[in-house]
């Protein structure tokens, strides 16, 4: 556990409060998980918001410029100030989820960062539509893919870049955001200062940090980051099977998930966790990069029934909503709630999700467990 007087503190490059905490997830470079009882909340706390990082940030500078060049007629450079100045600004409300977020959950287990359910959070993002940028720049009518480059660099020659590419028409979506603000305050370097782009409902590998270069063109960008990782199989795996890359596509939106946040944390067992005989609630978030949440159902009896709970904040894709679920326990016991969301397109979380070899998107039901006494 690091309290952000130290990690959190010199991401905001501020002073924190002493309470404020993030969970380390491995070694170096820094990737540091959300605390589950914040998904409590519409909003998450940037100062405990989680931390994914590859390599490990660039310096921080906020007059670095960002480059459009490639397949468009004009290309430009531009800094965050010129960006303010030439462009309409928009702020999007969206979810930031790790793919491997729940990871350490499938079975059998796979390599790569053990995340449980602190990958994720929802904040509030400002900037400017990359689809206003790009058609300044006058991009060629056969570019199909944009390429994206962060200023973040490999330890050594031998290790790949971490480039990524998203399809013409996502990157012409009106949500699709070049942001240099969040939860409304600049950047901080943790988070991809000083501009980071924002791509709701799709997994964070798409939010390339401490962005200094887009490039339209023909074609899915090469290299291992586009063509090996983050990419899902494109059928159903046998669990434990490997998939060649040629039988994958890239990880793109989230499925619909739920996370208890309080209360009982999610440990097994209840993590003795206490509350007194009388009303009990059950609090997390739900979210689909797919649809809008349609539902979200809450089982006190081991999943043999299901009730709805209450939904709160604004529906959207992408867009997490608090739900919240009351009941009576009138005797002492142990309690464990299961929680399982829908989305209006259908799609519904899993009591069991579909494994793959990278160990992205878990949605599996969530359950929290405690004791109830007098």
């Amino acid at each position: 556990m690091l309290q952000a007087t130290g990690v959190a503190a010199l991401l905001r490059g501020k002073v924190a409060s002493a309470d404020d905490t993030l969970i380390r997830q491995g070694g170096s470079p820094q990737n540091l998980a959300t605390p589950i009882e914040y998904f409590d909340r519409l909003i998450t706390p940037t100062s405990v918001f989680f931390v994914r990082s590859h390599f490990g940030p660039p310096a921080l500078d906020r007059t670095r410029k960002t480059v459009i060049d490639g397949m468009v007629k004009t290309p430009l450079t531009f800094s965050v100030d010129e960006l303010k100045r030439s462009f309409p600004e928009v702020t999007v409300t969206a979810v930031l989820q790790c793919s491997g977020n729940g990871r350490s959950l499938h079975r059998p287990t796979v390599p790569g960062l053990q995340w449980t359910h602190g990958a994720m959070g929802q904040a509030t993002f400002t900037g400017v539509r990359l689809k206003d940028v790009l058609e300044k720049a006058g991009v060629d009518k056969d570019a199909m893919h944009v390429r994206m480059v962060g200023a973040d660099a490999p330890p050594k020659p031998s290790v790949p870049a971490f480039i990524r590419s998203i399809p013409i028409e996502r990157a012409m979506d009106p949500t699709t955001v070049l942001a240099y603000r969040m939860n409304g305050e600049e950047l901080t370097l943790g988070h991809g200062a000083p501009l980071r782009l924002v791509v709701p409902g799709w997994a964070g590998d798409h939010w390339v940090k401490w962005l200094v270069g887009i490039h339209p063109q023909p074609k899915e960008a090469d290299g291992f980051y586009m063509q090996v990782a983050y990419r899902m199989p494109i059928g159903p795996v046998e669990p434990g099977a490997a998939v060649s890359p040629d039988r994958t596509k890239p990880a793109t939106a989230f499925p619909v998930k739920s996370i208890i946040a309080r209360p009982g944390g999610g440990g097994a067992g209840g993590a003795g966790v206490k509350r007194p005989i009388g009303p009990q609630e059950v609090v997390g978030i739900a979210f689909s990069g797919h649809a809008p949440i349609q539902s979200v159902e809450v089982s006190i009896d081991d999943g043999k029934t299901f009730a709805p709970a209450k939904l709160e904040g604004e529906a959207g894709i992408g867009r997490a909503q608090v739900f919240r679920f009351r009941f009576d326990k009138k005797e002492a016991g142990h309690v464990k709630a299961i929680v399982r969301a829908k989305d209006k397109k259908g799609n519904e979380q899993l009591e069991t999700p579909l494994w793959n070899p990278s160990g992205y998107f878990w949605n599996g039901w969530h359950s929290a467990e405690w004791e109830v006494g007098s």
